[in-house]
């Protein structure tokens, strides 16, 4: 096993000249960085942190969205033997408050032009605040993060680095914990997934609190020596063209912003010559063509879970497919777990993973033994089951399908009705601009599924009638929505998963 400062440190030594990180800010103004000019910068920012009072230990509180200081300031981290608590640049005051309870920050780090929220939330609980622009003067000499440079602290594979928040679109956040030897596991495995060469360069638009972009995104490139073009907001018109200008290779995305991509991308843009694109979530067999016509790749789906740190599965087919997660990848061992006994062999199951905690799974939720017993279900010899709470199926074929989490497929009439299929199915109904679909109790086929809908033009939206009958055409009759509800928009987390409990049925 080997640490995540390591990887740092030996991307730097191999490829020091090479470039690391395009900054393009909300304005268009571009900043750029090789791996030597950006170690500079996080010797510096790691200085900033030792005087503003972390230590080997000390948890870092992150409030920031997409900026180089993000990048510094984990790689600081890092260096110094700390750990990072990425969170929501959204985040309120009452969510601050909580996070700073359970990971007890030696530091906050903050846009300046969030600060009154931040401070609020603190409550006096952060021993020191420093409050940022989130553009590139940030990690400039001089800066706030500026501070004096000393040697790396030793680091263990098993120290902690990171905890991230879950998304909370069912229940309370979780915070997982992730390990140094993690961090270099899915910067390993994740850049060998695509056969990722220095010459390569990913196009980050999604948030880095997320595991999405820190995973499959910045960590590989390191491993590599690729480079990393970060935007510092998502934009769905703008998103080819910047693709463009920033000269990327690959990108990654969910199906959510690939959808708003396609509905605002100009008629006239011209496509990508991509090579790589990463998925997740599900897509309409029509999005995901037009997609792939779009960027010039077809998006590959993949499945992976913050806490199941690299991939467990990812359609690698000669042909990418809208609808499947493909096979196990990088030596993973997988399990389907059904429900009761005499069921259709590709009927869904409980997806488990076998992983040692700390190296190859997250090392655990932060302070709830309970609930780390509860989802690693088995140790064996060979290691842990972890129990995703995610169903899928395996097709006569072999391939594996997402079907959704386990409370996301509902029974109608002893039918199994995936929510997230049946959503997939729908966004692609003229009119329509995005949909979320939810159960809600009837008296005689026990639970249906009723849809909200977000018009693409919200001056000429389509009517009850007008999706009845599209549903009656592509759907099965189980599957059909009983009731639309027009609604101007989703309720989503910032890396676009829709919060369907805030959905009234």
């Amino acid at each position: 096993m080997t640490t995540f400062q390591r990887v740092w440190e030996s991307a730097v030594r191999d490829h020091g000249d090479r470039p690391f990180l395009v900054f393009r800010a909300e304005s268009g103004v571009r900043s750029d960085w090789s791996y030597a000019e950006f170690d500079a910068v996080v010797a510096r920012t790691a200085g900033a942190l030792h005087a503003a009072g972390v230590r080997s230990g000390s948890a870092v509180h992150v409030v920031l969205r997409n900026c180089p200081a993000f990048v510094a300031l984990w790689l600081a981290a890092s260096r110094l033997g700390a750990w990072l608590v990425p969170v929501d640049p959204q985040s309120t005051a009452r969510d601050i408050a909580s996070q700073v309870r359970r990971v007890a920050p030696a530091a906050g780090i903050c846009a300046a032009s969030r600060g009154a929220p931040y401070r609020e939330g603190a409550a006096g609980r952060v021993p020191a605040v420093i409050e940022l622009a989130e553009d590139a003067a940030d990690t400039a000499a001089g800066g706030p993060l500026d501070g004096p440079v000393f040697a790396p602290a030793v680091v263990r594979p098993d120290d902690r680095l990171a905890v991230m928040f879950t998304s909370g679109t069912t229940s309370a956040p979780k915070g997982v914990v992730l390990t140094q030897a993690a961090y270099a596991t899915v910067a390993r495995v994740m850049a060998e997934a695509v056969a990722l060469e220095p010459r390569h360069r990913w196009h980050v638009t999604l948030p880095l609190f997320h595991a999405n972009a820190q995973y499959y995104c910045f960590a590989p490139a390191m491993a590599a020596g690729a480079s990393v073009a970060l935007s510092a907001v998502f934009s769905a018109s703008g998103w080819v063209r910047h693709a463009r200008e920033l000269g990327v290779t690959h990108a990654s995305l969910f199906a959510a912003p690939i959808r708003m991509i396609l509905a605002r991308v100009p008629a006239d843009e011209r496509p990508l010559a991509l090579e790589h694109v990463w998925f997740a979530q599900s897509l309409g067999r029509e999005h995901h063509r037009k997609f792939a016509d779009l960027v010039g790749a077809r998006p590959r789906q993949l499945y992976g879970m913050t806490e199941t740190v690299a991939i467990v599965c990812a359609d690698t087919g000669e042909l990418a497919r809208h609808d499947v997660i493909g096979q196990p990848v990088a030596g993973r061992r997988i399990r389907l777990e059904q429900a009761g006994t005499g069921g259709p062999a590709d009927a869904p199951g409980e997806l488990l993973v076998l992983g040692t905690p700390g190296v190859d799974l997250f090392a655990g939720y932060l302070d709830d033994e309970a609930l780390t017993a509860k989802v690693f279900r088995e140790k064996t010899a060979d290691g842990t089951w972890f129990a995703t709470g995610d169903l899928v199926s395996r097709g006569t074929d072999g391939l594996l399908r997402f079907v959704g989490r386990v409370d996301d497929v509902i029974k109608v009439a002893g039918e199994n009705v995936s929510l997230t299929e049946v959503e997939a199915v729908l966004a692609q109904a003229p009119g329509v601009l995005e949909v979320a679909v939810v159960s809600r109790e009837d008296a005689v086929r026990d639970v249906v599924p009723v849809a909200y809908v977000v018009a693409r033009d919200a001056a000429a939206p389509p009517s009850p009638a007008e999706l009845d009958e599209w549903a009656a055409r592509n759907l099965t009759p189980a599957a059909r929505p009983r009731d639309w509800t027009l609604i101007d928009e989703l309720p989503r987390t910032s890396v676009g998963k829709v919060r369907r409990f805030r959905l009234v049925t």
